[in-house]
């Protein structure tokens, strides 16, 4: 008899109660064991094992660089620090985009061998084979619309999207057939309030913002943005809760002072 999932556990089922019950839905960015637990604990509720790591983790200047073997070895780091949080994992770019099938045995990876929980795609119509494909062998998939960095060099900026009338009104469709098909939930990235408060009404699975208002039904930030640890970027929804980037290089040039003038190891910390 398999086990039952862990009770405290957050499911998609649980996500959709919140929506229902208008509780809103808390979600970061983690890509390492450390992290993770630390964030698991303090009570997140989704962890997004994002394709941002490319650009967080190995310096990338966009999201595309990175491969599966590395969302697969950043998610199995995630995973094996997550007791609470649902975890949902980023296909990287070219691992869906070319066929159904493609996308699939990509999504059939992740699960696998990190043992996540659901995987998320950017695109509508054009990647509606590849979510069909993937929902129909079981596995839980969140939509993403607006900003898709992965088609960062077909846009050529990393502004607002859908501000006009003919691109929001293929962002709503888009999103309506997302829910169709069987995503669970749908992040919207850097798009007009208005729009995703009419996305968030019409839809009932969970909408998930990041620069996308404050009427949808949860939030996501990107970790190291979150902390403060990078000064570079400085977008409006971006609120920093920390100044960690001051603060561990502080940390760093006091610990090198220390040794430097001889004060570390002290006695105490020798065997």
């Amino acid at each position: 008899m398999a086990n039952e999932i862990n009770p405290g556990r957050v499911t998609i089922k649980v996500l959709e109660q919140m929506k229902n019950n208008g509780e809103k839905i808390s979600m970061l960015t983690a890509y390492d064991y450390s992290f993770a637990k630390i964030i698991d604990q303090a009570g997140i509720d989704i962890i997004l094992v994002g394709d941002s790591a490319s650009n967080v983790m190995a310096g990338h200047e966009t999201t595309l660089p990175i491969t599966l073997d590395q969302m697969v070895y950043h998610a199995s780091s995630v995973i094996r620090a997550v007791k609470r949080a649902l975890v949902v994992v980023d296909l990287p770019f070219g691992t869906y985009q070319s066929d159904s099938q493609e996308a699939l045995k990509s999504a059939i990876r992740i699960m696998k061998e990190s043992g996540a929980h659901a995987v998320k795609l950017e695109g509508g119509y054009q990647a509606k084979d590849s979510i069909e494909r993937i929902i129909q062998a079981g596995i839980p998939v969140m939509g993403h619309l607006g900003l898709t960095p992965q088609s960062i060099y077909k846009f050529g900026t990393y502004e607002v999207r859908a501000k006009n009338k003919k691109e929001a009104d293929t962002l709503l469709n888009d999103a309506l057939m997302l829910e169709e098909v069987g995503c669970f939930s749908v992040l919207l990235e850097k798009i007009p309030n208005a729009l995703s408060k009419k996305v968030s009404s019409k839809l009932t699975v969970p909408i998930i913002g990041i620069g996308a208002g404050s009427d949808v039904d949860g939030q996501v930030l990107v970790l190291q943005d979150m902390l403060g640890m990078n000064k570079d970027f400085s977008p409006r929804f971006l609120r920093r809760y920390l100044d960690m980037n001051t603060l561990i290089c502080e940390a760093v040039k006091k610990y090198s002072k220390d040794i430097k003038e001889g004060n570390f190891p002290n006695k105490e910390e020798q065997y």
